[in-house]
Order: C-alpha cells, then sequence, then structure tokens
C-alpha cells in the first residue's frame, strides 16, 4: 500500500476499483464515493451501469493482461462484482494489489461441483447431490438420487439459466445432452418451504458480520421480493446467520459474500449456493441497515472496522426487469406517492424481458408491510390508466 495507508488501511481519497461492471459495481462504487474514495471500474464498455458512475474506467474483458496492468496502475485495491471472474487474473492481480476476496474463494465458487465438495467437506449442510461428467455418473446419479432431480452445468450459472428439471430418469440422457453434456451437479429434489439468504461481511482480520435472514421470493427462477428480516422464527434465523458465518470462515472470504439456502417445513436449513459479493436479496440494506452491504464491501477491502448489520427498520425491496417497460415508460411518479419507497435504476438503456433494471424498497414497522408497500408501489408504476 502507499503513503495513504497505514497498519493495513486504506485511507480515502485512495483510489479503489471493481471488476465488473453491471449494478453491484455500481453500487459499490456509490458507496466508495460517499466515504470519500476514487472508484474505478474494469468494464468492457464505457456505457455499463458501473461506469456510467465510476471516476475512472479500465476498458477490456477481466482476463486481459494489459487491461489487468492499467487496473493496478491505478487501483490499489480491487474487489469484484460476480464470481466468474478468471482465478488466474485475479491471482496475478493479487501479486500487486490488495484483491479482496482473493482468488481462491472464487475458484471454489464460480465451479459448483467445487462448491459442493468444500460444503461437503465441512459438514455444511445441504442438497444431496451427485457429479455428472460422464454418462456413466449421470446414470448413477439418476439412479441413487431419484426423480425429479435437477441437473445444473458446473460453471456459469445464474437466474435460472444452466438448469434443466428432470422428471424421469429415463430425460436424464435427453436434458445432459440439451446443456451440451458439459459438466454438471445433479441435485436432489427438495421440498422447501421458503428460500432464504444471509449476507455475511468479513475482514481481513477475520471479524465477522452477518446481515439478518431475508425471505426471498422467486418468479421464473429470478429473484422478484427479498423481505428483512424474515418471519422464520428466532431459531431458524439464528442458525441460518451461524451457518452463513461458518461458510464465509471455511472459505477464509474477506469481503461480502451471501450463503442462499431452502428452509424445509421443519425448519432445516440446507445451504443451496455461495455468491462470494453483494447479493440482489441484500439491496435493502442500502436503506434498512446502518452500513449497507456496499459499505462493508469497501470497509472490508480497505482494511476499514466493519459497520454494523443490523437493521434500523424492517424492509423490503422488489426488482424491477425490463417486463415493467412493457407499456411504455413506467409511471415513477406513482411508485414515489408512498414517501417510504426508495426507486432505483441502474442506467440500462435497453430494457428486456427479465433483465434487471432496477429495484425498489420501502420500510415499515412489519417485514409484511415494507412488503405491500413496494408490491403497491410496482403495481402503481404499471397502471398506465
Amino acid at each position: 500500500m502507499t503513503a495513504a495507508a497505514r497498519d493495513g488501511i486504506l485511507y480515502p481519497p485512495a483510489s479503489i476499483a471493481v471488476v465488473g461492471s453491471g449494478q453491484l459495481g455500481r453500487m459499490f462504487i456509490q458507496a466508495a464515493q460517499a466515504m470519500g474514495y476514487r472508484a474505478g471500474v474494469l468494464s468492457a464498455t464505457p456505457e455499463t451501469p458501473a461506469a456510467q458512475v465510476a471516476d475512472w474506467s479500465v476498458l477490456g474483458p477481466p482476463d486481459h493482461l494489459p487491461a489487468l496492468r492499467a487496473l493496478a496502475d491505478r487501483a490499489e485495491a480491487v474487489t469484484v462484482e460476480f464470481e466468474n471472474v478468471s482465478a488466474p487474473a485475479l491471482r496475478w492481480l493479487a501479486r500487486r494489489r490488495v484483491v479482496r476476496p482473493g482468488w481462491r474463494t472464487l475458484w471454489t465458487c464460480q465451479n459448483r461441483l467445487r462448491e459442493k465438495t468444500f460444503l461437503a467437506r465441512h459438514g455444511i449442510p445441504h442438497a444431496p447431490w451427485r457429479p455428472v461428467r460422464t454418462a456413466d455418473e449421470l446414470a448413477t446419479a439418476a439412479r441413487e438420487l431419484g426423480a425429479p432431480l435437477i441437473l445444473k452445468t458446473a460453471s456459469s450459472g445464474y437466474d435460472g439459466k444452466g438448469q434443466v428439471l428432470v422428471k424421469d430418469p429415463a430425460e436424464a440422457a435427453d436434458a445432459w445432452a440439451s446443456l451440451g453434456r458439459a459438466p454438471c451437479v445433479a441435485e436432489g429434489w427438495v421440498e422447501f418451504a421458503a428460500e432464504a439468504s444471509v449476507v455475511v461481511a468479513r475482514g481481513a482480520d477475520g471479524r465477522a458480520a452477518a446481515f439478518p435472514i431475508a425471505l426471498n421470493h422467486h418468479e421464473n427462477h429470478i429473484l422478484a421480493t427479498s423481505t428483512a428480516p424474515a418471519p422464520v422464527g428466532p431459531i431458524v434465523a439464528m442458525e441460518a446467520r451461524e451457518a452463513a458465518l461458518a461458510v464465509a470462515q471455511a472459505l477464509d472470504a474477506v469481503g461480502v459474500l451471501c450463503v442462499e439456502f431452502f428452509v424445509t417445513a421443519d425448519g432445516r436449513l440446507l445451504v443451496n449456493e455461495i455468491a462470494p459479493r453483494p447479493h440482489n436479496s441484500g439491496h435493502l440494506t442500502i436503506e434498512a441497515a446502518y452500513a449497507s452491504q456496499f459499505e462493508q464491501q469497501v470497509r472490508a477491502l480497505c482494511g476499514l472496522p466493519l459497520g454494523s448489520c443490523d437493521l434500523t427498520r424492517p424492509a423490503a425491496m422488489i426488482n424491477l426487469l425490463g417486463d415493467v417497460w412493457a407499456g411504455g415508460e413506467p409511471r415513477w411518479e406513482r411508485a414515489l406517492e408512498d414517501p417510504s419507497v426508495k426507486l432505483h435504476l441502474y442506467g440500462k438503456k435497453t430494457p428486456k424481458p427479465g433483465r434487471k433494471m432496477g429495484h425498489i424498497t420501502a420500510l415499515d414497522e412489519t417485514p409484511e408491510g415494507a412488503l405491500t408497500r413496494v408490491r403497491e408501489a410496482k403495481r402503481r408504476l404499471m397502471d398506465k390508466d
């Protein structure tokens, strides 16, 4: 670190950066700027959501050596907004600059085979699964897991992409073929009562803090709403936070990560996925928490003490997908008739069905009340009459 650092802490107005230029990078940059840092981005183009608000940009793909050199020249510390960043590229960068989370954390989480193996090795409860890399392994998975099961590509899948539901073992071969016979994991079917998540922040000193558990609702495999704190009872809420903190500790993650859970009808928690970066379900922390998930990402990257993950009030978030624009420009003023509603748009120019364009957050005395507020706000902005 330079003269702007002392005792491992990087002080404002030092220059820091994020690899990845979507909405998560955008909100990280905004949090860094609010704390006095100069924040840049490694972006494919100059018009991405993060590049629009950055103090500076380096243009290029995240595994392009000239772009990485330019990033190392301008940033004293670097983080990421998505997990599918080249681990060798991050390893190269980490020899020259502070990189958090480390490449090993991302390497584990960017591949479902490695992630499931990690969970099994550390005794963290998760859905039953089998590796599928050959036809013989596929047959074994279908026989041992039964049906229905879900085939998921080992890498590059998100928001339901790269997944196929197999209802009959006889359909397994065709399902795998539809995924290009890529390496996969086969997951046994879990009858869950709810889906939930916990966002964790962890510093380089090993100290960590967890936000309250959020209850998540998905539509067409895409997160639709998140509500926190989730109405799951104090024991499940405590166990979820403890499990998420255990994951962060076992990964030796530094930064922010999210652990997604299935919650069964009898209150058991099964880890579904790990995202080693801020998460869509944590967006409500911008308004609801003493320190948002993005501020925590800045703090952890720069070696600052973590802030409080406590919520000031219950909150809910609803995603705004490109479908909202189907009938023309949304009526934003109608959504904002409720003074508790906060609108976030990501600066994406082309709305497409299923594309995350923004979100709405509301606070209330109860989680249920906050959820009603965001749903009503979305309904009003789509009402063209």
